[in-house]
């Protein structure tokens, strides 16, 4: 299964769980085992990266240590209110993913942006 995540509309990497110590199926029958499960039950899995550095990351933090390791320095930022990062788990490239979308904005606490979330 292969998780496309974007940032801002851009694409940020399309690591697959190919590389995971434990597939996302695992994962869940794991804890289906040992807790009840309900419809919108979210599993973490950590962060999915892949060896191949042309996929792409699915963590920012990840991103910055892979590019001062090659380059001396991050340069990509942290994410700013108003940033947008959307995440989707796809068995096929051009096929919809079993989860569907999750697409989430950064607010600044306390704020009411219900006027500019959907730009």
């Amino acid at each position: 299964m292969n998780l496309h995540v974007s940032w801002n509309g851009k694409w940020f990497g399309h690591p697959h769980g190919s590389e995971m110590n434990f597939s996302f199926g695992e994962l869940i029958a794991h804890a289906a085992k040992t807790r009840k499960l309900s419809a919108g039950t979210i599993i973490g899995s950590g962060t999915v990266s892949n060896a191949a550095r042309a996929i792409g990351s699915a963590c920012i933090a990840e991103r910055r240590v892979i590019e001062m390791i090659d380059n001396g320095a991050a340069s990509t930022r942290f994410m700013n209110f108003g940033d947008r990062v959307s995440m989707e788990a796809r068995f096929q490239e051009d096929a919809p993913g079993p989860f569907g979308v999750i697409d989430q904005q950064v607010w600044r606490a306390g704020s009411d942006q219900r006027a500019t979330r959907d730009k």
